[in-house]
C-alpha cells in the first residue's frame, strides 16, 4: 500500500469534519464523470490528473489556446502516465485554438469543467460553464475583483437553478498539521473556547510565506509571465489569502453559515515584492519584461504586488491573515505556514520555521489548570489517536506540548490535490454540497475583497 493511499485511509474519517453533512443523492447525479479541463495556465490542473479516480473517465478533453502553457501542463500529464511508480492513464483529446471557450460549451464532451489558469477570466469561464449546464471545478481564487465578486453571486444563482455544482480547491482543508488543530479546538476541556482576540491579538492568525522560484513534480517550475500582473493573477490580498481567510472560516466556526454582515473589515495593506531582471528571467525564461508588466517597472525592477494582510472580525471574533512572496527559499526549505488559535485553557500553534527543520508542527500551550494535561492524554487515547494513528504529544516544557504526526500522513502539497478532488467527486454524485458550503464560500470572496478594497484606498496602512 503506497504512501498516499494509507494517508487518504488514515484520513478519511478525521479530514469529514469539514464534509460531516451528508446530502441526499440526486437521481440526476452521473455515474461516470468526464473532466474538460479549460485554458490550463497554472500548475494546479495537471496536479488534479496526478492520480486517477474510479468514478472519472480517463478520457480528458482539454481546451485551450496553443502556447507554452497547455504544452506544460500536457507535457506534466505525459510525466504522469510514464512515471514507474503507479503511472496514471490518462488519454487527453485535445482542442487547440482561439475558440476554445465556444467549442467546449458546443460540444460538451464532459460534465466538469475543470480550471485553474489567469484569474482575471476564471469567472467568466464559471459563468459560461454554468450557463450551459455544467459544473465548475476551480483553482482559486474564483475572483480577484469587486466587479468578479458580483459575477460569482450570480454565478451561484445560475448553478442552482441548473442543478449544477461550484467548488473551488481548498487542498489547505487536507494539511494535517492544520486537520489536527482544527479537530483539538473541538475539544472544550484541551481548547476551551474561541476567545475574541483584539486587533493586536486576534483569536486566529494565519500567515502563509510562498515563493516565485519552486519545484514542481520534481522540476523547476517555469511560471507563465501574466503570473507577474495582478491585474491577470490578482494581487496577493486576493489570492493566496482565499486559503487562509477559507481555514478560518472552517477551523473557527465549523459547518455553520456565514454571512457577509458576520464579517467587519477593520485593517488592510499591500505592499510589493521586488524582483530583479534576472530573477524574472530564471523563473519565465524570457529575456525581457513583456510591455504588459512595464507599468510595475521601476529603475529596471519588477514591483509585485504580491503581499498582503487583512484584520477583521467574523462573527464577533478577531481575524488576521497575511500572505508573503519572497523570490527563492532558502536551500532545504520551501513555503511555510504559521497559524494560531487563541482559546480560553490553550493556545494551539503551527509553526513552520527553522527549529521545526522547516516542518509543519503543532504546539499545544496550556494556559494553566490543574488538570490539563489529564484531559490532553485522555483526548489522546479516547480520540485523537483513533483518526490520526501513531500520534503522539511530548510535553518540551511546563504548560507546553509538541504533537509528533506520523510522517506517512504527511503527504504534501501536491498530495492534497487528489484529496480534495475526491471529496469533490462525492459531492458530485451527492448532487450538492453541505447547506454551508455555497454562502461560505461567497463569504469568503466578499471578505478578500473587502480587504483588497480598503488596502487599495490606502485606509490601512
Amino acid at each position: 500500500m503506497n504512501k498516499i493511499t494509507l494517508a487518504i485511509m488514515s484520513l478519511s474519517l478525521f479530514l469529514c469534519l469539514g464534509c460531516a453533512e451528508k446530502p441526499k443523492k440526486s437521481e440526476m447525479a452521473p455515474k461516470k464523470v468526464g473532466l474538460m479541463t479549460l485554458d490550463p495556465g497554472h500548475f494546479h490542473a495537471a496536479l488534479i490528473q496526478k492520480t486517477m479516480y474510479a468514478d472519472v473517465d480517463s478520457t480528458v478533453h482539454v481546451f485551450a489556446p496553443d502556447g507554452p502553457e497547455v504544452q506544460g501542463f500536457l507535457s506534466k500529464i505525459a510525466s504522469y502516465n510514464s512515471r514507474v511508480d503507479e503511472p496514471t492513464k490518462w488519454t487527453l483529446n485535445t482542442h487547440l485554438g482561439d475558440d476554445y471557450l465556444e467549442k467546449m460549451i458546443a460540444d460538451k464532451p464532459g460534465n466538469v469543467m475543470v480550471v485553474a489558469g489567469k484569474n482575471s477570466k476564471k469567472i467568466d469561464y464559471i459563468l459560461a460553464a454554468v450557463k450551459s449546464g455544467l459544473n465548475v471545478y476551480a483553482d482559486k481564487p474564483l475572483v480577484i475583483n469587486e466587479e468578479g465578486f458580483q459575477k460569482l453571486e450570480e454565478a451561484f444563482r445560475i448553478a442552482n437553478q441548473n442543478k449544477v455544482l461550484i467548488y473551488d480547491i481548498m487542498t489547505e482543508r487536507f494539511e494535517i498539521t492544520t486537520s489536527l488543530q482544527k479537530q483539538l479546538s473541538l475539544l472544550p476541556d484541551v481548547f476551551g473556547t474561541l476567545v475574541d482576540g483584539t486587533v493586536d491579538e486576534p483569536a486566529i492568525s494565519k500567515e502563509s510565506v510562498h515563493h516565485f522560484f519552486k519545484y514542481v513534480s520534481g522540476q523547476p517550475l517555469v511560471r507563465p509571465p501574466w503570473f507577474f500582473d495582478v491585474n491577470e493573477e490578482g494581487e496577493g490580498i486576493v489570492d493566496v489569502t482565499t486559503h487562509l481567510v477559507d481555514l478560518v472560516q472552517w477551523e473557527a466556526f465549523p459547518e455553520q453559515i456565514i454571512k457577509r454582515e458576520d464579517v467587519e473589515m477593520l485593517k488592510a495593506k499591500r505592499w510589493p515584492t521586488i524582483l530583479t531582471q534576472d530573477d524574472f528571467n530564471k523563473v519565465t525564461k524570457l529575456e525581457s519584461y513583456p510591455d504588459y508588466l512595464r507599468k510595475d517597472v521601476k529603475d529596471g525592477l519588477l514591483n509585485v504586488f504580491c503581499n498582503g494582510e487583512m484584520i477583521y472580525k467574523i462573527k464577533g471574533k478577531h481575524a488576521k491573515v497575511s500572505v508573503i512572496w519572497n523570490y527563492q527559499a532558502p536551500e532545504g526549505t520551501g513555503d511555510t505556514h504559521y497559524s494560531i488559535m487563541r482559546g480560553t485553557k490553550s493556545n494551539l500553534i503551527i509553526k513552520q520555521g527553522e527549529d521545526e527543520n522547516y516542518k509543519a508542527t503543532l504546539y499545544i500551550e496550556s494556559k494553566g489548570g490543574d488538570d490539563f494535561e489529564k484531559h490532553l492524554n485522555s483526548a489522546l487515547i479516547n480520540e485523537l489517536t483513533k483518526k490520526i494513528p501513531g500520534l503522539t504529544v511530548e510535553k518540551i516544557s511546563e504548560g507546553n506540548w509538541k504533537a509528533h504526526i506520523p510522517d506517512e500522513l504527511k503527504i504534501g502539497h501536491e498530495a492534497h490535490f487528489g484529496q480534495v478532488t475526491q471529496n469533490f467527486l462525492n459531492y458530485l454524485e451527492q448532487g450538492v454540497l453541505p447547506t454551508w458550503e455555497i454562502p461560505n464560500m461567497i463569504t469568503k470572496y466578499y471578505t478578500t475583497i473587502e480587504g483588497y478594497k480598503m488596502a487599495q484606498n490606502g485606509d490601512s496602512n
